[in-house]
C-alpha cells in the first residue's frame, strides 16, 4: 500500500531540516534514525541525539493510512539527492522495511521499531514564552559563535550565554582569549532568563533559521530550552556551570581609539596572515599617529608588511595579535567601519561597531 507521496525536493527539505543533529556513528543504533509518524496528511519527522531532539510537522499526499517507523535519516537523504528535483517519490511502509519509489527506481530499506525510539523527555515546567524575529536571532548567534569554544574541558565555554532580561536579549561567547558580545532590544518585556546553550545545539540553530520574516518562541526550564518555528520544535539540554562574568572583561575607558574601513583592515589582515608561523599565527600592530602598520614572520624568516592610513593622534602602541582572532570578528561583521579601543600593548583590545553599543568583542594581546 502507498503511504505517502510528495515531490523529491520536498520530502528531502523535511528530512534535511532535522537531519542536522543525526551522528553517523552512535551507540545507539536506532539514533542514526529518523523517525516518521504518519497521520492522515500529516507527517511529523523527529530526529534526537540524547541531548536535542527536533521535530518537524509537514503535509504531504497520501492516503489515510497511519503509520510509524524509524529508518536511517543518511541514507534516505543521500537516495532522495541522487533523484530529480521534481520527480513523485513513494515511501510505503511494510514489515520492517521502508520502501521509496521514484520514476524507475525503486529503493527497499531496513527499518528499526518505533517504539525503540528514545524521544528526549521533556521537562514538565517550561518558564513563560517570548519570541523574536528569526533574523534577529540568526545575525545574533552569527556575530558570537565564532568566539566558542571547541573541546574546552571547561564545559561552559563550549556554548553561548543567553540573557534575556527587560527588553534587552544578550548573546555572549568565549574560548578564554576572545570575547563577543552581542544584543538587541524586544518588543516586549520578558522575565530574566541565563542559560547556556550548548555549541552543537548553537550551529544547528543558525543551519535552521532564516532570514525571512517570522518569529521564534522561546521557553526555559531548569535545563532545558524549547524553540518554535516554521512547524518545527526544538528542545536541546542546557549547559550546566557558571559562565565568566563578561561584564568584568569587556574594557572601559580605553584611551586610544582608531576608527577605520572594516574591509580595508580585513585585507590587510589576511595579506599579513600567509607569512604567520603555523602554530602562533601571531601579526604586531604597530600604531602611531596617521599610520597602523601590521606585520609578521615565521620560522623560515619570511616577513609581510602592510600599512594603513588611519586618523588617529593617540599613543604610539605596538601589539601582538593571533590574527586568526582579528580575522574572525571582522570577518562575521557586516558594517563598513569599525572602531579599535585600546589602552597599551598588554591590554585587552576592544573592537566596536561606531555609534552602535549592541556589538562587543574584546581580544587578548599576545607576545610575539
Amino acid at each position: 500500500m502507498i503511504v505517502l507521496k510528495a515531490t523529491q525536493d520536498k520530502v528531502l527539505s523535511v528530512l534535511q531540516s532535522v537531519a542536522g543533529i543525526v551522528e553517523r556513528r552512535h551507540t545507539l543504533p536506532i539514533l542514526a534514525n529518523v523517525l516518521i509518524r504518519k497521520t492522515g496528511a500529516l507527517v511529523q519527522l523527529t530526529t534526537s541525539d540524547l541531548e536535542i531532539q527536533i521535530r518537524t510537522t509537514a503535509e504531504l499526499d497520501g492516503d489515510n493510512g497511519n503509520f510509524t517507523t524509524t529508518v536511517g535519516a543518511r541514507k534516505l537523504i543521500d537516495i532522495l539527492r541522487s533523484m530529480p528535483a521534481d520527480q513523485t517519490v513513494s515511501l510505503e511502509s511494510a514489515q520492517n522495511k521502508l520502501i521509496l519509489k521514484g520514476g524507475k527506481s525503486r529503493f527497499t530499506l531496513q527499518t528499526l521499531p518505533a517504539e525503540d525510539f528514545p524521544l528526549v523527555q521533556e521537562a514538565a515546567n517550561f518558564g513563560p514564552a517570548f519570541s523574536v524575529p528569526q533574523k534577529v536571532l540568526k545575525a545574533l548567534l552569527n556575530q558570537v559563535a565564532f568566539a566558542m569554544a571547541v573541546h574546552d574541558i571547561r564545559y561552559y565555554l563550549n556554548g553561548i550565554l543567553f540573557v534575556a532580561e527587560g527588553k534587552q536579549l544578550s548573546l555572549v561567547a568565549t574560548d578564554g582569549h576572545r570575547l563577543a558580545f552581542s544584543s538587541a532590544t524586544l518588543d516586549v518585556e520578558v522575565p530574566k532568563q541565563e542559560v547556556i546553550l550548548p555549541r552543537k545545539t548553537v550551529i544547528e540553530m543558525q543551519r535552521l533559521l532564516s532570514d525571512k520574516e517570522g518569529a521564534i518562541e522561546m521557553q526555559f526550564a531548569g535545563n532545558q530550552a524549547k524553540f518554535s518555528f516554521d512547524g518545527m520544535e526544538f528542545v536541546t539540554k542546557l549547559v550546566e556551570g557558571k559562565f565568566p562574568d563578561y561584564n568584568r572583561v569587556i574594557p572601559k575607558n580605553h584611551k586610544n581609539i582608531i576608527t577605520l574601513g572594516r574591509l580595508p583592515l580585513l585585507a590587510s589582515l589576511q595579506r599579513t596572515a600567509i607569512l604567520t608561523s603555523e602554530k602562533f599565527k601571531g601579526v604586531r600592530l604597530n600604531i602611531e599617529p596617521g599610520t597602523l602598520r601590521v606585520a609578521s614572520n615565521n620560522a623560515e624568516q619570511e616577513e609581510a608588511v602592510d600599512e594603513l592610513d588611519i586618523d588617529y593622534g593617540g599613543d604610539a602602541i605596538e601589539i601582538g595579535f593571533n590574527v586568526t582572532y582579528l580575522i574572525d570578528a571582522l570577518a562575521n561583521m557586516d558594517q563598513d567601519m569599525v572602531k579599535i579601543e585600546l589602552a597599551d600593548s598588554n591590554s585587552s583590545a576592544l573592537l566596536t561597531i561606531p555609534d552602535d553599543a549592541a556589538f562587543k568583542y574584546v581580544v587578548m594581546p599576545m607576545r610575539i
